[in-house]
Parts: structure tokens; sequence; C-alpha cells
């Protein structure tokens, strides 16, 4: 009778002191966790990405025949963040044990300390067809909190199932989905889950006093959730009672009164939106295309403000928007240009925002503009690697419709003699 020795198993601290990293406290908690699933909730600067980026390449390192694992995000550009890491520091310290590596198809596959094969895959949610097949050894979802449910619950949880594979979540809050019944899992003690908070300030290699400074420059409620890492519904969220404003329904023309039209024009994988509203700032039509010859769109946008007793239409003219607005006028058009820079922008999103939460505008109902709900509802205050507030869709996500609407309820006010709104939402 034979028996087989089992396989030593890798020393963390001891991988991670041969490749020079020194995690702080929060992260060697997460390193030092057996828990099943792992659910780290931190705020910006925290270090997460190095955090997860160590974690899948120590068990990509395990001594095994075989071993898979995914880095999985909400969309490419996010998943790359720590598939990229992955890479850049098996390159520096591990280029002995890489067997392949194709970054454009975001796969690496590495000799183990077992002389097994492990291999790394980057993986996008936006594409669920692509996260089935076989099981994982481990599985790494970053910007976990944009992820929608069905994906965790329907095409991630159950790869792990017959290999009794390990997950980490992380992310920054967002809302109270998935990811916070996820993280409350672990914060309440449930056997085979553990959970984490890790405001900004407590990465040691960071300036406490600059991340307090931020404190005053952005609303409380971003601060608590960009840096203090809380769960708190809708803090991030630029407009407020998106819902309850929208009640409304499609409406034809009527003899008599003014129309006022936004128009938001194509950039490449982009929509054209056409958005117009009555004098009362009711949304009553949208046209949303793509992929259509600019003389078409023209022609459809003219043919719809006509049908609206010739609206008035401001549109977005910022670079390849100055040849449409001209275009536009020749064709007899009632249309302004209106020019987009950070300050300006910022000054039509605001005033938007006012409107929604003042009630001063109403949106067709969800069943009837899906598309339009869902990018309002999805548009975020974010804090940038340089530490400034900005507003602007997730990655993943369009904002046509948005800037659209924006656009006309912007045209409406200046319609009707109104003032527009000025009150910054980032002070």
């Amino acid at each position: 009778m034979t028996s087989s020795r089992p396989q030593a198993r890798l020393s963390k601290l001891a991988l991670f002191r041969d490749m020079g990293y020194e995690p702080h406290p929060g992260q060697l908690e997460v390193h030092m966790s057996t828990a099943h699933r792992r659910v780290l909730a931190c705020g910006v600067r925290w270090g997460k990405t190095l955090c997860a980026a160590m974690e899948g390449l120590a068990a990509a390192l395990e001594p095994r025949a075989r071993s898979v694992g995914w880095v999985v995000a909400p969309t490419y550009d996010l998943a790359d963040k720590v598939f990229r890491e992955l890479v850049i520091l098996a390159a520096e310290h591990l280029r002995h044990r890489i067997i392949t590596l194709r970054e454009h198809d975001r796969k690496l596959v590495i000799r183990n300390l077992g002389g097994g094969i492990s291999e790394i895959r980057g993986k996008s949610a936006d594409n669920p067809v692509a996260l089935l097949g076989e099981g994982l050894d481990w599985l790494i979802v970053d910007e976990a909190s944009r992820l929608k449910p069905y994906i965790w619950d329907s095409h991630l949880s159950q790869r792990l199932i017959d290999k009794n594979g390990w997950a980490l979540a992380i992310s920054t809050p967002k809302g109270k989905g998935w990811f916070y019944a996820l993280w409350r899992r672990g914060k309440k003690g449930e056997p085979g889950y553990e959970s984490w908070n890790g405001p900004s300030w407590t990465n040691p290699h960071l300036n406490a006093k600059l991340i307090e400074a931020e404190r005053n420059k952005v609303p409380d409620r971003v601060f608590r959730q960009e840096y203090g890492a809380e769960f708190i519904e809708g803090a991030g969220s630029v407009f407020r009672n998106v819902q309850e404003r929208a009640t409304g329904e499609w409406q034809d023309p009527v003899p008599g009164t003014c129309y006022f039209a936004g128009l938001d024009l194509a950039r490449v994988e982009d929509y054209t939106v056409l958005t117009i509203v009555n004098s009362e700032c009711e949304v009553v039509f949208v046209d949303r295309f793509t992929r259509l010859d600019w003389s078409i769109q023209i022609k459809r946008i003219h043919a719809a403000v006509d049908r609206y007793n010739r609206a008035e239409i401001l549109v977005d003219s910022t670079g390849a928007g100055e040849p449409v607005y001209e275009s536009m006028l020749e064709a007899g058009c009632d249309v302004e240009p209106y020019q987009f820079t950070q300050r300006s922008k910022a000054a039509l999103i605001d005033n938007l925002a006012m409107m929604l939460e003042r009630s001063e505008i109403r949106l067709p109902k969800q069943v009837l503009w899906p598309e339009g709900i869902e990018e309002l509802e999805a548009f975020e205050f974010s804090i940038t690697n340089a530490g400034n507030v900005r507003s602007s869709a997730p990655s993943g996500i369009h904002d046509d419709c948005v800037i659209s609407v924006a656009l006309a309820a912007w045209k409406q006010r200046a319609g009707k003699g109104v003032a527009y709104w000025e009150t910054s939402l980032f002070s």
C-alpha cells in the first residue's frame, strides 16, 4: 500500500517578506483570515487593490496539481485594476514561474510551488455568459457594491461549490445592496463569513490630516461613504427623488404649448438622446438612437421638434457637436449651443438635481423610460485619485439620458425666464 504525503501549505508571511510586501494591520487581518467568504468595505486609497492582488497571488502559488482563480468586476476596466497588479507583481518577483501571459485575454498561468499549474483570469460581469464554466478555487470580486445581485447569485457563487473555493469581495460602499447584505453576514458572525471596515485614515501610509481636510470639501454623506467606508443609503447619489418624480406619461403635442428640448450627441459607442419637456417641465418625449449617419440624425431630430411646435433646442456643442449644431441651424432648427466645461457641466447637473429635489420636474414612469431612470439613479459622486469630487456615471453605464434631460430642464428655465439653481451640491 502506498501513501502520498500531503503537500506543504504556503506561508503567506514568508512569501510577502520575500516579495518586499509589508501589509498594514488592516490588510494583514484580511490575509490571515481563513473564512470562505471574506468581505472588505473600505475607503478610497486604503490599499484594497494591492491587498486583493497579493491574496490572489498567494492562492495561485499554493502547491496543487491545478488551480483556477478569477478576478471579476462590473466592467473590464475595473477588473483590470487587480488583474494588472497581479501581473506586475508576478513579472517583478516571479518571472521564472510565468508559463503564459496573455494580457489581451486577461490570462496569466504560473507554475505554483508544488510544480502544478495555476491559472488566473480577469473577467467582466457585463457579459454574464463569460462567467459560466468551470469550478473555481478562489474568486476576487472588485467594486462588488456595483455588481448586480443576480451576478453573484446566479453566476459566481456556484463556481465555488465543487472545489470548496473561497471568495474575497472588496469595494467602497455604495448604498445597502447585496454587498451590504454579504458584509452583514460576516459582522453577525455567521460561520464561514468574515467582514471588515477599512476607513481611509486607517491606512498608516496616508496623511490623516489631509484626509480630514477633505471633509469640508465634500458633502458629509459622501465623505462618510468614500473615506469612512460607511454604508449609507443614497450617499453617493447625485439625484434624489428620482422614483418619486417618475410618475409621468408620454404626451402628444398640444397646440399653442411651448416645448423645450435637450440634445446630447453620440460619442463613438454612446447614444444620441433628444428629450422634450413642456412648459411645466414634464418630460413628454424621448428619442434615443445610435450608429446613424449625422444627416439622418438631423432629419430625425428636426421632425421630432417640428412635431412639438418647433421646440427650442439646447445642444451639447462641444468638440464634434459644433459642426452638427451648424448643420441643425442650416436645417432651420431653433437651436442654441451649450459648450461643456468642468464648470458648465457641474452647473447643468446642479440645476437638474435641485429641480428633482424641489419636485420641479416630472419624469416618465420607469416602465416607459427604464434606461433614463437607471442612468439618473446611477449618476454618482466619486473621489478621484487626486482627491477631487466629481459627478459622473459609473463605469459601464451611459449618461446620455442624464445630459439630455439636464439640457432640456436648463432650456425650460431659460424659456420661462426663471433663474437656474446655483446651490452647489459640492458644498
